[in-house]
């Protein structure tokens, strides 16, 4: 297919705190169509990386799954029409079959629930799951293989209670189980919109955005591979509000997420830490220039630091305007590596990745030569000199 036009750029260092040597590399940009990719990217045991659009594609535009080779080939290897699923807000997970996991928040065979599919490498798609609301509706998280082998995900809406959300489960061959549905007053989280992690002592544990004990602030749940499940925090908005990310596990055993919303810096967001029992402490609190509005699960580096984005605020401005990507600390110490200017992307709304090589790669939501968002690579070292190619196909030129 066609290849869409790309950029490449040196990185312009933005932010409260710079961190000197990093470079952000553009790798892809959407023009047209598809574009928007929402959800984080995967490095398959291939090498390759894959991912989704939220929106486009050539059956009625409900979104894609792609590829992009390490020589930077990108291919569409499905397009969504609907029955088999629409708007694809999360990532892709590698399951242990070598087959690639998802959920779209929409479409299906049961109405505009949602759906859950397995696609290989080389595209062939297989619907497993169709949404009906009661088992749940608007799945927005990755899945996760738990170490039964069984994928673990969340939906932001429908269930059992009314539609606060729910938590569930299914196998490779498609056989689903509900796990949980969020009360209907909420006061136990609603409206799960990120990931699970599964911790060694073999629960899982998450984040609803909304909901919980200290008004709508969202909360931090368990829950184990049968369903029993415990409320272990609630936001009160000085210390958090709005978790739309999940969790990351540090290597101490405690757990590390980010909030949309709240903090003491003028409701931007902040960087906390849980420990399994639910003691919470926060380790940052945005206040825009450092960045705003955090949405992705924090990425834990080979360094043992953590690395994430702010989506941004247009209508705040200051350097942080289109996003950031940002390394904080087990202790909390928070460096700004790179700020978005627009044309570089903007709007960064999922997680970063580590790949084979080091480097961490991601996706932005907009921004970039067409205002479709982007695929990103950030490093140490730096990349490479303004070199766009007619095509679309970069030629680095090294500094």
């Amino acid at each position: 297919m066609k290849m869409l036009g790309s950029l490449l750029m040196v990185l312009l260092f933005g932010g409260q705190t710079q961190g000197a040597g990093f470079s952000l590399e553009t790798l892809y940009a959407w023009v047209s169509n598809p574009k928007h990719a929402q959800g984080s990217l995967l490095q398959a045991s291939d090498g390759s990386f894959y991912g989704t659009t939220w929106f486009g594609g050539t059956n009625g535009e409900n979104g894609t799954v792609f590829r992009i080779t390490a020589t930077r080939a990108l291919s569409i290897l499905h397009a969504f029409d609907g029955s088999d699923g629409a708007l694809p807000s999360a990532g892709l997970v590698q399951g242990t079959d070598g087959g690639l996991y998802g959920v779209a928040q929409g479409g299906g065979a049961k109405g505009d629930f949602g759906a859950i599919f397995r696609i290989t490498t080389n595209g062939a798609f297989t619907l497993l799951h169709s949404f009906g609301g009661l088992d749940g509706s608007q799945p927005q998280a990755d899945l996760v293989q738990g170490s039964d082998g069984a994928f673990y995900g969340t939906t932001a809406c429908g269930g059992a209670n009314g539609d606060s959300g729910t938590v569930f489960k299914i196998t490779s061959n498609g056989v689903f189980t509900s796990l949980f549905s969020f009360s209907s007053d909420g006061s136990n989280g609603r409206g799960p919109r990120a990931s699970l992690v599964q911790d060694n002592d073999g629960n899982f544990y998450g984040t609803t955005a909304l909901g919980g004990a200290s008004g709508n602030h969202g909360t931090v749940f368990r829950i184990s591979p049968s369903g029993g499940f415990t409320s272990l925090f609630s936001f009160d908005g000085t210390n958090g509000s709005g978790p739309e990310a999940g969790l990351a596990r540090g290597r101490d055993g405690d757990f590390f997420g980010t909030t949309q919303f709240g903090g003491t810096n003028g409701d931007k967001g902040t960087v906390f830490k849980i420990t399994p029992s639910g003691t919470l402490s926060s380790l940052h609190s945005f206040s825009g220039p450092d960045g705003s509005y955090p949405m992705a699960r924090l990425a834990l580096g080979s360094d043992n630091q953590f690395y994430g984005t702010t989506s941004g605020d247009r209508a705040f401005g200051g350097t942080n305007t289109f996003g950031t990507i940002f390394r904080i600390t087990a202790g909390g110490t928070l460096t700004t590596l790179a700020c978005f200017f627009g044309t570089d992307g903007a709007s960064p709304l999922a997680a970063l990745i580590q790949g084979n090589d080091g480097r961490f790669y991601g996706t932005t939501f907009e921004g970039g030569p067409g205002g479709g968002g982007t695929i990103f690579r950030v490093s140490e070292a730096p990349t490479a000199s303004l070199l766009p190619a007619s095509d679309g196909v970069l030629t680095a030129q090294a500094d």
